[in-house]
């Protein structure tokens, strides 16, 4: 089992870098998420883009230090800019997240991801149980929410299996499995829950952290311990912003924790809470 301090020591070097080299993070997301997950990046130091266009999106890929995939409000055209951004991103070596938002309620949904997983070389998959479970043939999902009794780690155990890349069943407790061990992440705070997005705004915390962890080839080359300290950091700043008397409602938790991201680099790190096992 890993020590904290080891955590938080890296953690403080990752925002250290990042508020030194400002990466980009190309993000094709959804329409309900695109402010708060800006507003992410930039918290954490890095500097967002937003580019869908066909026309465009496989040299802003290949400009970035991180690309993030979210399937949220998903069409054709969408998954095609997808594909020309991912391809571009592997060509250069950028590590790629993808959060496949709703996998297993439809379809469509479901071959996308699954189509996306195939034919790019994602870095990170992130998502809730049911949606990671539905990759696999074991998750149930309602919208967007999962609904089953999945245990979290047998299913990002099964998706780092099946896949061969790193995964984050994110949840209470996040799971999270790569480089021959599970970490788990027990920040965070039940407002987020209350909020939407909440989710897509964990996978943007990995772009960011991804971006960071890059060597000087360009690779990330521990992509499960850069996630662990991306979800540790997020919950970290969930907790910050859920404390006070009387407790914020989920307007006002949305703000704070906007704001406690930001301010991450200043208050510190202390208080991370993550483990490591071996599977």
């Amino acid at each position: 089992m890993d020590g904290g301090d080891r955590y938080e020591a890296d953690a403080a070097a990752a925002l250290a870098r990042i508020a030194a080299e400002k990466p980009l993070v190309h993000q094709i997301t959804n329409v309900v998420v695109t402010n708060d997950v800006a507003n992410l990046t930039l918290g954490y130091g890095a500097l967002p883009v937003m580019a869908y266009a066909p026309e465009e999106v496989a040299e802003m890929a290949a400009l970035s230090q991180a690309l993030v995939l979210n399937i949220g409000t998903l069409s054709a055209g969408e998954v095609a800019a997808m594909l020309l951004a991912g391809h571009a991103a592997a060509e250069a070596g950028v590590p790629i997240v993808l959060d496949p938002v709703g996998a297993g309620a439809t379809r469509f949904r479901t071959e996308s991801a699954l189509r996306l997983l195939a034919e790019l070389p994602i870095t990170v998959l992130r998502g809730n149980r049911g949606e990671i479970g539905a990759l696999v043939g074991s998750g149930q999902v309602r919208g967007v929410e999962a609904v089953g009794g999945e245990d979290p780690r047998a299913v990002a155990e099964a998706a780092a299996e099946h896949f061969g890349v790193a995964v984050a069943v994110t949840g209470p407790v996040d799971a999270i499995v790569g480089g021959g061990r599970v970490l788990e992440v027990a920040n965070g705070h039940p407002l987020l829950g209350s909020i939407t997005g909440s989710g897509c705004m964990a996978t943007t915390a990995i772009g960011v952290l991804l971006a960071a962890g890059r060597g000087d080839d360009g690779t990330v080359t521990d992509p499960a311990h850069q996630t662990a300290l991306a979800l540790a950091t997020y919950g970290l700043a969930a907790e910050r912003a859920a404390a006070g008397d009387p407790a914020p409602g989920p307007a006002t938790f949305r703000t704070r924790l906007l704001d406690e991201v930001a301010a991450l680099g200043t208050r510190g790190v202390a208080g991370l809470k993550v483990t490591a096992t071996t599977p």
